[in-house]
């Protein structure tokens, strides 16, 4: 393109020298004439080809922008086609990756099958090595039976002998000689049958012995069946409206922790409408703290100390009650002349639980039980239901006593006078000692029947209550301690202790020393919370 350009250039340069070297021959304006003629051209020509140089240009930039537009997009698909090498690569690779895997999962397949027949096999294999050794020992007993029995034969056969020779002696005894031998095999025979009879005829005994033992229980139970009655650890205070919850907790809730900390009970307030639940495993406490909370809200007015008012005279009336349900029970069983103080503890069984069941609910259908089959025997019937209704006497004190409630009872009734057989009974009905009569059977057999029959009984209600009381005689023992009432179904234990003896100082140490003994002595799930709280209250009144 560039020489196209430069060929018109070279061929006006020529065209100018010829014009000149002509004008110069010739005449000088004509040359001069022409040598403007040929400038112009020449001017014109340059012109035009600085035109098509710019043009050149021009289509040179156009050209190269082309190209490199062409190039960019060569590099761009050139990136596109190794993106879709590397996608097409990657997915072969993925497809050979899959195709590996199920051949691996396959082999690894093969090979657990593989190995669970080797399995199999070596277990057939010591399973056939077993029988083996069985099958040669059954074939070395055998043997041994073979030759013992070959000895037994021969034993038989000297027997035949002998029996033969004395067959042979006895024909030449004489009558006398011959009667004797005769009756003395009769009286040998005699006695065999005369100890089959006795056999047989104590099995018949026996047999009636028991069927009549059963019809007798029958009827006890049939005469005093009782209800199953489910205990729960919570009881249910209804609210006249919602703002009176707001009243129960007080200000700041001094309300609420004044009352849990009179009574030992958890308060619960919940969205429940109207209704606050009060929780704890002691059923006296939570009897003694619904009547508090119901004489609160009836009253409506609700402080710290109206609430302390309360509670004591719920304490009171509960212990009237307590005396009562003693009172009802020996009404209800025909038990007269019986100490006041044992009738006053014979009533605390009312609020005491034994896996589930009520105890005094349960020792008068003991009473029951042993008052029916005593009469059906022609035993002592009021000494049998007394002993029955006494029998677990000592479950209504053993929180506050030390020992087994079998203990607790026999000291209790021989402190209050009450007679050996009934003593004996309550001693033995767990079998701790030997039972002296016939009623202290009888006892037993009425506790086991009351605690078995179907729903008399729930285990985890009892471990439940065991724990929580462990809880509280943990931190019972500490010096200084007032009151310790397990509560939030025993993941708390709030502790009340003399603010006389124990300093603030010492509380933090207390509630230590509580913690690392209920960790080293119990066994619990999730934790355990130990709060001591010391408070002081000085009154004065103004009269």
């Amino acid at each position: 393109m560039i020489k196209t350009i430069l060929v018109p250039i070279a061929i006006a340069t020529i065209s100018i020298l010829l014009g000149l070297i002509i004008g110069y021959y010739f005449r000088k304006n004509i040359w001069e004439k022409k040598a403007q003629n040929a400038k112009k051209n020449a001017d014109n020509i340059l012109a035009e080809a600085k035109s098509q140089v710019a043009a050149t240009q021009a289509e040179i930039s156009f050209q190269k922008q082309a190209a490199e537009t062409l190039k960019q997009s060569a590099l761009n698909i050139k990136k596109e086609k190794i993106l879709e090498a590397q996608e097409q690569i990657q997915t072969y690779r993925q497809k050979v990756e899959d195709e590996l895997n199920v051949k691996r999962d396959l082999v690894a397949r093969d090979t657990n099958r593989l190995k669970q027949q080797e399995d199999t096999f070596e277990h057939k294999n010591s399973l056939l090595t077993e029988k083996e050794a069985e099958l040669t020992e059954k074939e070395n007993h055998f043997r041994k039976q073979e030759l013992e029995l070959k000895k037994n034969i021969k034993v038989v056969t000297d027997l035949v002998d002998q029996t033969k020779e004395k067959l042979y002696e006895v024909a030449q005894l004489s009558k006398d000689q011959a009667q004797k031998l005769v009756l003395t095999q009769l009286s040998d025979e005699l006695v065999k049958e005369r100890a089959e009879m006795i056999k047989d005829s104590n099995e018949e005994i026996r047999v009636k012995a028991d069927h009549y033992a059963r019809k007798i229980i029958i009827d006890a139970i049939q005469s005093s069946s009782a209800d199953t009655v489910a205990e729960t650890t919570v009881s249910v205070v209804n609210l006249p409206n919602e703002e009176m919850k707001g009243r129960i907790i007080g200000r700041e809730g001094r309300n609420i922790r004044s009352f849990e900390a009179l009574t030992g009970v958890d308060l619960i307030i919940d969205d429940t409408p109207k209704v606050v639940t009060l929780s704890g495993f002691d059923a006296v406490r939570r009897e003694i703290a619904k009547r508090a909370m119901e004489r609160l809200v009836k009253d409506g007015r609700i402080h710290p100390a109206r609430i302390e008012e309360m509670v004591d005279k719920a304490r009171k009336e509960v212990n009237d009650d307590i005396y009562e349900a003693g009172e009802s029970a020996l009404m209800e069983l025909g038990i007269h002349r019986m100490n006041p103080e044992l009738v006053k503890i014979l009533g605390r069984l009312k609020y005491r639980t034994s896996y589930g069941q009520n105890v005094l609910g349960h020792s008068i259908e003991v009473a029951k039980l042993a008052g029916a089959m005593a009469a059906e025997l022609g035993l002592n019937e009021k000494l049998a239901v007394r002993a029955g209704l006494l029998h677990d006497i000592g479950k209504a004190i053993d929180h506050d006593i030390e020992g087994s409630h079998v203990e607790i009872g026999v000291e209790l009734t021989r402190k209050y006078h009450e007679s050996d057989v009934v003593v004996n009974a309550i001693a033995a009905h767990h079998g701790d000692v030997p039972k002296l009569s016939f009623i202290a059977e009888l006892v037993v057999a009425a506790d086991t029947i009351s605690s078995a029959r179907p729903g008399a009984r729930s285990e985890s209600l009892e471990n439940y209550i065991r724990r929580l009381t462990e809880l509280e005689q943990i931190a019972k023992r500490y010096d200084g301690v007032d009151q310790a009432y397990a509560i939030q179904a025993g993941r708390e234990v709030r502790v009340m202790v003399k603010p006389d003896k124990i300093s603030d100082d010492r509380i933090t140490v207390l509630a230590h020393d509580i913690r690392k003994q209920v960790e080293k002595e119990l066994d619990y799930p999730g934790n355990i919370k130990i709060t001591v709280i010391r408070e002081k209250r000085v009154v004065a009144v103004a009269r």
